[in-house]
């Protein structure tokens, strides 16, 4: 099969399409083939070599966590799914999205109606706002201030941050405000001035906060909370240093939660927006878009 393969870390460039061997399920596997993989700003990072140090990864690699398709084979006790469902989930590792085939244990049949594309910016999304959404502790009454709100885990953790009854403020280049606001969050722009204009709209404080963009925002994030408690990144690599909590798992994929969400997409109450789709032939082009930080949305591989 096809698959973009990491034969050494560097640029976007780096990244080949090669022939690979077809992956086989073991016990309670399916085998998808792929109709979209999503690519998530992690994936840069790794092929970069920005993460040799936390997280190990074996060269060859096939990227991509994200993976939406149909069901092609199933392994050993696999039940409530068929050859020929549409379905949804996390790609399993070693290997990953990025290909024609990949493995998944963890996912849920796609809604009717929903596409593989406006599906597969869900997983990652689902699971990050979850998790980090608990962590924070968000509840009714609070209001959780996200950096990076247009982006795709940022606009996922907005909706899921109403429905518990919290008011989202999320920031957002000058172009996405619109696209906050449609989320049901009130938009701010980024960068100097924030601290002002978030308690201008927040004049009782800011409970919370999520930092999805990881631009420099803790400072301001830590002044509007008068300290580091309930502050929350997944994005900026100084959490350390200003002693703020960095969270990358573990993860809590949970195929109710993203059966949920998904048959929420499909009803169009909630919305997830993807950004750009890309064939498996012009990967590099996706990451340089990922890797800039402004796509405003999920980016999408496609076979």
């Amino acid at each position: 099969m096809k698959a973009i393969t990491l034969n050494e870390f560097g640029g976007p460039e780096v990244l080949r399409v090669t022939e690979v061997p077809l992956p086989e399920p073991g016990p309670g596997q399916i085998r998808v083939r792929v109709r979209a993989a999503g690519v998530n700003p992690i994936d840069g990072k790794i092929r970069s070599g920005a993460m040799r140090a936390a997280l190990r990864t074996p060269l060859p690699a096939v990227l991509g966590v994200d993976v939406a398709g149909i069901v092609d084979a199933l392994g050993d006790g696999v039940t409530g799914v068929a050859v020929g469902d549409r379905v949804v989930g996390w790609a399993d590792a070693p290997a990953g999205a990025y290909a024609e085939f990949a493995l998944a244990s963890t996912y849920s049949r796609l809604p009717d109606g929903l596409d593989f594309s406006a599906a597969v910016a869900l997983p990652v999304a689902v699971e990050t706002a979850t998790r980090t959404l608990d962590l924070l502790k968000v509840g009714a009454g609070d209001t959780l201030l996200i950096h990076g709100a247009s982006g795709a885990v940022g606009q996922i953790a907005a909706q899921l941050a109403a429905d518990r009854g919290a008011t989202v403020i999320g920031t957002a280049g000058e172009a996405n405000q619109d696209r906050v606001r449609a989320l049901g969050a009130t938009p701010t722009v980024y960068g100097p001035g924030l601290v002002d204009r978030v308690r201008a709209l927040a004049p009782h404080g800011v409970d919370a906060v999520l930092d999805a963009a990881g631009k420099g925002a803790l400072p301001d994030s830590i002044e509007l909370r008068g300290g580091t408690d309930r502050i929350v990144t997944i994005a900026d690599a100084a959490a350390q240093q200003f002693g703020v909590v960095f969270s990358a798992g573990p993860e809590q994929r949970s195929a109710a939660d993203l059966a949920a969400v998904a048959d929420r997409l499909a009803r169009g109450e909630l919305i997830a927006t993807v950004a750009a789709v890309f064939p498996f032939a012009q990967v590099a082009a996706a990451h340089r878009l990922s890797d800039g930080g402004h796509a405003g949305g999920k980016i999408v591989l496609v076979p």
